[in-house]
């Protein structure tokens, strides 16, 4: 009995980020430590079955993202309009001073674009006709300043036309509804596109990898993160190791809506973890200000440390299962916002680029709409009196998470933290904003006919996702060499 329970809780820690850094490059060859490593396949001998709170299985994923969706996904997020993403690195911490936990090192800065770095559709130089950038204000000066709606007939008495003019109190007031309605929808703090702090970055020249960020300044991110913001059971003791407060056995005590949130963001952290894992520095560069330019690869001897239950109090596939939720639940929000991607000119000023790419997000949603076992997020805030409240408090729980990524002190980490957790927003934005609309014969419910997404929340949602997909393929070869050895 004592080995199949071990077998049970065999995979991951994903709750334990103070473990991370602990092995140093010189030391972390995943082929010199072959008689120290204990497991084997093993480590994914139980990760299988139904997915927890859905209603597919592991190896439906598993096969459906590795054959069909990651290698699509792969070649689009090399497009220009997705390789580019906005945000604000400087934005003050909220709720502390991080100064004192600044990562010093060369792995965890980010390069910039300068304006000519970036496509002409994105520095200003071309802009797209008929539209602009970013989700048009339609409470702007300059629209309410159409005078489509009051065209007069000449024969038309004075006192008979319609005065359309607005003061500019009314004005304003109307500009403050429009930000209480996109609160109302928004699951993050977005940084205005027009921001004047705000850095445009070339994800593809600024990978996510180990950068050895971890102390006590990667602890108390996690801490708040897990301990203020996600929903505890009222069983959990505390205080303790906040991982320790969401096993498997207290978290059924939480309602559906509440354990999503967990499952959503500690997939998220699995998957951080093993791009960890799988982007290790193993040699590193013999020019001292080209270090990202060493040799990187998977580290078997850190993916144990990660992984091995003796080391996680035994929290084995139950947490890596998470990684597979939040893969259901962000190809859920692509699938129900293909409609909408596909009126999308991804305008970058290139006009053949821009061809290709429109045709190949529509390819992309072509194939993710024929997952046969989507998340049903019908299932959620339908019941109970409260349900609107408990929609609130979930919306306002997440973008307190998206708040705390201006607490990271690693640049890189917060980029990739900023990305991930704001496409992982506009996903519960897709699925969640408003009341479920059902339209014809469809099962699942259709996007909101009122929905927006910015240039920037869209390539948040794909290259968040591109992240999920990507961890699930690196569990693959994880698993291919621990069969190999």
């Amino acid at each position: 009995m004592k080995f199949v329970q071990i077998l049970h809780w065999v995979c991951v820690l994903t709750l334990v980020p103070s473990i991370q850094g602990t092995v140093s490059p010189s030391s972390s060859n995943p082929f010199s430590v072959a008689g120290k490593l204990h497991l084997s396949d093993q480590c994914f001998c139980k990760l299988e079955g139904q997915i927890d709170d859905c209603s597919c299985k592991v190896d439906t994923v598993d096969d459906f993202n590795n054959l069909k969706i990651h290698p699509r996904l792969k070649s689009l997020l090399a497009k220009d309009f997705f390789r580019y993403f906005q945000y604000q690195p400087n934005k003050k911490c909220p709720f502390w001073d991080p100064s004192s936990g600044k990562c010093k090192s060369s792995y965890c800065q980010v390069k910039s674009c300068s304006a000519n770095d970036l496509p002409p559709g994105l520095n200003g130089q071309i802009v797209e006709n008929g539209h602009t950038r970013v989700v048009e204000n339609k409470y702007s000066n300059e629209v309410q300043g159409q005078d489509d709606c009051t065209a007069s007939v000449e024969s038309e008495k004075e006192l008979e036309t319609v005065d359309s003019t607005i003061s500019e109190d009314a004005s304003k007031d109307l500009r403050q509804w429009k930000i209480h309605d996109d609160q109302e929808a928004d699951f993050c703090e977005f940084e205005d596109e027009s921001c004047t702090d705000c850095v445009h970055v070339d994800l593809t020249k600024n990978p996510e990898r180990y950068t050895g960020y971890s102390g006590d300044a990667s602890r108390r991110v996690w801490r708040s993160i897990y301990e203020e913001n996600c929903f505890s059971p009222t069983t959990s003791t505390a205080p303790g190791p906040f991982s320790s407060a969401f096993g498997p056995d207290k978290l059924s005590s939480l309602c559906l809506e509440k354990r999503a949130f967990f499952r959503a963001v500690s997939g998220l952290h699995s998957s951080i973890t093993i791009h960890l894992a799988a982007n290790y520095p193993l040699k590193e560069s013999s020019t001292p200000f080209l270090m990202s330019s060493g040799e990187w690869g998977p580290n078997l001897e850190l993916f144990h440390q990660r992984f091995d239950p003796e080391r996680t109090n035994g929290q084995g596939p139950y947490w890596l299962k998470n990684l597979y939720f939040v893969y259901l639940l962000e190809l859920r929000a692509l699938a129900k916002a293909a409609p909408y991607l596909d009126k999308q000119s991804f305008f970058t000023g290139r006009k053949e680029e821009d061809m290709e790419t429109k045709k190949a997000v529509k390819e992309f949603l072509e194939l993710v709409q024929t997952f046969p076992e989507h998340f049903d997020e019908t299932t959620m805030f339908a019941k109970g009196t409260q349900k609107h409240e408990l929609k609130v408090e979930f919306r306002e729980h997440f973008k307190n998470i998206t708040r705390v990524m201006d607490c990271v002190t690693c640049d890189k980490c917060k980029l990739w933290g900023k990305l991930q957790t704001k496409g992982l927003g506009t996903a519960l934005k897709i699925l969640f904003s408003g009341k479920f609309e059902m339209e014809g014969s469809h099962q699942l419910p259709v996007i909101n006919a009122g929905l927006k997404l910015s240039r920037n929340e869209i390539v948040a949602l794909f290259n968040a996702f591109g992240r999920i997909s990507t961890s699930i393929t690196e569990l693959q070869r994880f698993r291919d060499l621990l069969k190999s050895r």
